[in-house]
């Protein structure tokens, strides 16, 4: 067996764990967080009061302007001068939720004012109040035209947990590292890494790919019948 190939094999568990008990929590933790934010922030956008809207503009702004490792490095390592001191996971997961949230708040607002005006009509003369509508009859249509970009955020995410790798989170990155370091293989392992990261991201695609399907299957397409 190849000197490649027998590395290829020995550090194949080390980072299948790094990924499945810090890469997949971490991504999981982060991107429900950040939607709930993400949320949140964009019912702000629509509904709220202007002072509200102001304060949410400038975090969206001010994520969406500045660099995901830039982030990182503030919560991490900035924070402690201000007596704020974070263990490596937890400053993780705040700053990818805090990403996550900036971005994906224009993906719902979005949706949400794609719906026609007939439809908030539609439930206003049914007597619901605003909330009902938005629950009842906006956001099950807005969850089928937000579907494929929040999958494609979920996507990335997953490969943007790399990062944690700068704060010493011992995720898969991480591992790679480590190993790396000691074997002296930077080509075998770096490739290995990113062969796993594919796997995880191809499985996700065909789980969005599913998704879509089972949420599509009652729309209806007219294009070209005329």
């Amino acid at each position: 067996m190849p000197a490649w190939l027998h590395l290829m094999g020995a550090s194949l568990w080390p980072l299948l764990y790094a990924g499945l008990v810090f890469t997949v929590p971490l991504t999981l933790i982060s991107f429900v967080l950040g939607l709930a934010l993400a949320f949140a922030v964009a019912l702000i956008r629509l509904f709220g009061p202007g002072w509200s809207v102001a304060i949410v503009r400038f975090y969206v702004w001010l994520i969406r302007g500045s660099p995901l490792l830039v982030q990182l490095f503030v919560i991490f390592y900035g924070l402690p001068n201000v007596g704020i001191v974070l263990d490596p996971l937890t400053a993780a997961i705040i700053g990818f939720s805090l990403n996550v949230g900036a971005y994906n708040s224009e993906v719902i607002r979005g949706v949400i004012e794609s719906i026609p005006k007939g439809q908030w009509e539609a439930a206003y003369s049914m007597g619901m109040t605003r909330g009902q509508a938005l629950r009842r009859a906006i956001l099950p249509q807005a969850a089928r035209v937000a579907l494929p970009p929040l999958s494609n955020s979920f996507i990335a995410l997953v490969k943007d947990t790399s990062l944690a790798a700068v704060l010493t989170v011992p995720e898969m990155f991480q591992a790679a590292q480590r190993i790396a370091s000691v074997t002296y293989e930077p080509l075998i392992l770096y490739t290995e890494a990113a062969l796993i990261y594919l796997v995880f991201s191809s499985v996700l695609s065909s789980a969005q790919v599913r998704l879509e399907r089972r949420f599509g299957r009652h729309a209806l397409f007219t294009g070209g019948n005329g």
